[in-house]
């Protein structure tokens, strides 16, 4: 699933294991035990745990279900195949705001056990449903479960809910869809709702004519009934996890095509925004081919739906079959969508796409491990889209993956890439930074080291083996260290013998590479490494230890934060003297490499392949500084991005100063590519907006000048248009955007005459794409142009135009109007309640919003948790956005007291002490960094 990129995330309090998840209980439960009677009679429920019993297992769901888009309601039965593997009485299975009218027990003949109606138990606080068999159910025996159950479709974002949207006439129109990731199909129907419960679904759906039913697999049958309606009968699933299974009714329309080897992809939109839909299909049909020839598997299902979900919480969800999208995820408008709009759709489609694989067909065993599916898909986006959209340039962009997952990662209160998660809470809390783009840039590290081809055998290798079933960490590490040949492992053999040891192609030092051990220290371990690097002679020292953003060397609890850390690192290196790329494996605490005497600088982490920051101690720093400035293309644009990301990093935890990182940015005159450019960009707008809203006005009017001064040749070269590559377009859109916020005077002529040939045009005119949110921005600020454009907003076709106009809207220096902004987002009619976190989030990051922000989110908490569910993306997103803003104690005090006013909900919650690390974080590098900005600006504005 693919989470919105705004991923500054995420401590479950008492959770902060690293081993494997428990084990699934096998016990049949004893009804004579003492439980608390939650059933009528004397019956009380039997089963105390969060985690279902394992002595029973489905097999196959025969599932119909009639919606009434009309009345908002449905009605369905369910009939589960299970095989019972112990004596007992009792079915044990999830279930959640569903009612349960009829429950019956069937043999493997379908006849029935009994004659009379089944007691049903519920357990709403695990989410559970228990029913009572007079006969009991033989270990070794098949039998069927038949239950009949309703419920009202659901108002949010879960389990089967109800979307709408409204025509250009003003009509508005239901749909039903459904989102079960992580686990809400026990809001849609009663299952073993657990991703380990692997079975085959057959599925039927009743509607109007009038209306299209679409589920996992292609309709098999439609029966037209007595009353009119009809019910598509659909073809029977392959073995998957019922967070997998999808069904949607609506009147959309779409676009199809096939790929080479035969599958059907279509894609699904509203009626009216139909034209929106032609750059998903390209791109869906070129992906999927692509990911067939990689993983040498094909893909298993006859075809491959993609639909455009008006209401939709995450990016996107990868339903095997059926993968369901919000709309600026999927829908691509030449006219309103920019360069990154469109590198958006491709990057997200290639994520879901990499999920049918990764995730579909093999699944991790439990939750704790989500990171094997989600940082496998998020790092094949970077795999695919670079080999099938060249143009596109992804690996821009991979440093911003890495660089937000060591953002999250040195903080304290991070968290291990898997970690225990029990309840659905904690569940949903796990989809976050750690899982996705730590996840990603530790495979990357992984298949840099391997090498490309080891790692892609490795991994066909880890998805033939365990195809339609479960996996954990080590399935991935024995798959990757394991070189069996075809034979071999197709027929399940698994060789670990040290004559097959001897044939692994990494070989490292002479001696064979312990997978297991080096990785379960990047994934069992929080937290990201800092090697010190120092010069002695013809040797470089190495020192590593875990990198902290809000911890110094001198404090007294550094070696309690330092104790038992220790990564296996693959470091690499490369020096003035050659060419080529050195290695070394890194497992103690301190190492040494030879380098030579006449080496004149040296650079670690080669294109930031590994996952580790790097100091330059002694002279080291002033060497690579000096390189910059004399010749900076001696070094790739990815090791100049680095070294900007790794200098600022020590500058906030107070290991190098700031006068020094600046002084390392001074070569960006003569920078030439767009993403060290932007980097170094990136600080300098970080430090205006903070000193900017703590109204530091010295320093305010002093870094606004300097930047403005400094990149003067680059701000007046850009155009306004949407000419160009995709690296330079992004470029266009950041620069103008930046320029325009701190007041540059010809930046707001030309926003400003633009958005009048705008407004005279009576919003027919088409802004270039890239700069429209520019426009719109400055355009917004005057009472008429903001009025105009929550006009418009309100009438857009194209969701991506629209997210341009809220942002434009949300910069308004008038709280009045924010304030209205943020009301429209709570009653969910103008601004769709699955845009109010972003809104929020908008609002926070003005300097006029951030405490109307804070206080709007403490106002409306419960409702906002009501809206999104506790542990979702879309809370952490409003935690993260409203109090990442913060820099003073008083700020830290005052979100310190309302997480304790919440205590129940926020001790749940690993994102309150993430957001209080944040907080920490910035006042400490206010008073580390404050004065020495202030004096080297002075110095360099005189």
């Amino acid at each position: 699933m693919v989470r919105f990129l705004v991923l500054a995330l995420l401590s479950l309090a008492g959770v902060n294991q690293t081993s494997a998840s428990p084990t699934q209980a096998s016990e049949p439960p004893n009804p004579t035990e003492e439980q608390p009677p939650l059933g009528t009679g004397s019956l009380s429920f039997p089963w105390s745990r969060l985690r279902l019993p394992g002595y029973i297992v489905p097999l196959h769901y025969h599932l119909l279900l009639h919606p009434n888009l009309t009345m908002l309601s449905y009605s369905g039965t369910v009939r589960i195949e299970l095989q019972v593997q112990n004596n007992t009485n009792w079915v044990v299975l999830h279930s959640k705001g569903l009612r349960i009218t009829t429950a019956t027990m069937l043999d493997q003949n379908l006849a029935h056990l009994s004659d009379q109606v089944l007691p049903v138990l519920h357990n709403p606080t695990h989410e559970q449903t228990a029913i009572f068999s007079p006969r009991v159910l033989s270990g070794g025996q098949k039998y069927f479960l038949f239950l009949e159950f309703g419920a009202e479709l659901g108002e949010g974002f879960y389990g089967f809910y109800r979307s709408t949207y409204r025509t250009s006439t003003g009509e508005t129109r239901n749909l039903a869809s459904t989102h079960f990731e992580p686990t809400s199909a026990r809001m849609a129907f009663p299952c073993f709702d657990e991703p380990s419960f692997k079975a085959n679904y057959s599925i039927s759906i009743r509607r109007s004519p009038a209306h299209t039913a679409l589920s996992n697999m292609p309709v098999e049958q439609t029966v037209v009934l007595d009353d009119g309606l009809m019910e598509d009968r659909f073809a029977v699933s392959v073995r998957m996890s019922s967070y997998l299974v999808a069904f949607i009714v609506c009147d959309f329309r779409s676009v199809s095509a096939t790929t080479a080897s035969g599958v059907k992809v279509s894609v699904y939109a509203a009626p009216e925004k139909w034209q929106q839909t032609h750059y998903a299909l390209k791109a869906a049909v070129k992906l999927l081919e692509f990911y067939e020839k990689y993983f040498n598997i094909n893909y298993p299902l006859p075809k491959q739906d993609l639909v455009a979900i008006p209401d939709f919480q995450a990016g996107a969800m990868e339903n095997w079959g059926l993968i369901t999208f919000r709309e600026t995820s999927l829908l691509y408008d030449p006219a309103t969508s920019s360069a990154s709009d469109r590198l958006w759709v491709t990057m997200v489609i290639a994520h879901e796409l990499a999920h049918q694989w990764f995730g579909n067909l093999v699944t991790m065993e439990w939750w704790n491990d989500i990171w094997l599916n989600e940082g496998f898909a998020r790092y094949m986006e970077y795999i695919s889209v670079d080999a099938t959209y060249p143009k596109l340039k992804v690996e821009d962009y991979l440093v911003d993956t890495c660089f937000a997952a060591i953002g999250r990662d040195s903080l304290n209160s991070s968290r291990p890439i898997s970690s225990a998660a029990e309840s659905p809470t904690q569940i949903k809390e796990m989809f976050d930074t750690v899982s996705y783009n730590k996840g990603a840039c530790v495979l990357h590290m992984l298949r840099h080291y391997l090498t490309d081809q080891v790692f892609q055998s490795g991994i066909v290798r880890y998805l033939r083996r365990y195809s339609y079933s479960n996996a954990h960490n080590q399935d991935l590490w024995d798959s990757l260290a394991n070189t069996c040949s075809e034979e071999e492992f197709t027929s399940g053999e698994h060789c670990y013998s040290s004559r097959q040891a001897a044939k692994n192609a990494y070989l490292y030092a002479g001696e064979h590479l312990d997978l297991t051990t080096m990785m379960n220290t990047w994934t069992l371990q929080t937290g990201v490494p800092l090697v010190t690097v120092t010069r002695q002679g013809s040797r470089l020292l190495l020192k590593q230890e875990r990198f902290l953003r809000t911890a110094h060397p001198s404090d007294p609890a550094w070696p309690s934060l330092q104790q038992g850390f220790l990564w296996h690192i693959p470091l690499t290196y490369r020096t003035d003297t050659s060419t080529s790329i050195h290695r070394h494996l890194m497992t103690t605490l301190t190492d040494s490499v030879e380098v030579g005497e006449e080496v004149g600088w040296v650079k670690v982490n080669v294109d930031m392949a590994g996952y580790y920051l790097v100091h330059y101690d002694g002279s080291g720093w002033d060497d690579l500084i000096q390189l910059l400035k004399d010749n900076h293309t001696a070094l790739s644009f990815m090791d100049r991005t680095h070294l900007i990301h790794n200098a600022f990093q020590l500058t906030t935890a107070g290991r190098l100063s700031l006068d020094k990182a600046l002084d390392l940015i001074g070569y960006l005159r003569s920078e030439s590519h767009t993403v060290p450019l932007l980097q170094g960009l990136a600080y300098l707008e970080a430090f205006y907006r903070m000193v900017e809203r703590r109204d530091i006005p010295d320093v305010t009017q002093n870094l606004r000048t300097y930047i403005l001064w400094y990149f003067r040749g680059v701000i007046d070269r850009q155009t306004w248009s949407d000419k160009g590559s995709v690296s330079e377009r992004r470029l266009r859109s950041e620069l103008l955007s930046l320029a325009c916020h701190l007041g540059d005077l010809p930046c707001l002529k030309q926003a400003q005459r633009s958005f009048t040939h705008w407004l005279d045009s009576n919003n027919t005119l088409n802004l270039p794409a890239d700069v429209a949110e520019t426009v719109y921005s400055v355009g917004a600020q005057e009472d008429t142009g903001w009025a105009s454009l929550l006009q418009t907003y309100t009438h857009s076709l194209s969701e991506t135009h629209k997210h341009k106009i809220l942002s434009a809207l949300a910069s308004s220096r008038d709280t009045n109007k924010l304030t209205r902004l943020l009301e429209l987002g709570l009653e969910g009619e103008v601004i769709r309640t699955q845009d109010l976190d972003s809104l929020i989030t908008m609002v926070a990051r003005n300097p006029s919003g951030h405490h109307l922000a804070w206080s709007y989110v403490q106002k409306y908490w419960s409702t906002l948790v009501d809206k999104f569910q506790l542990g979702s993306f879309s809370i952490r997103n409003i935690i993260i956005g409203t109090t990442g803003q913060f820099s003073s104690t008083e700020e830290l005090t005052e979100v310190r007291v309302f997480f304790e006013s919440i205590h129940e909900q926020a001790s749940q919650l690993r994102v309150t002490q993430v957001a209080m690390d944040n907080i920490q974080k910035n006042i400490l590098w206010l008073q580390r960094n404050l004065g020495t900005l202030r004096s080297w600006l002075d110095q360099r504005i005189d």
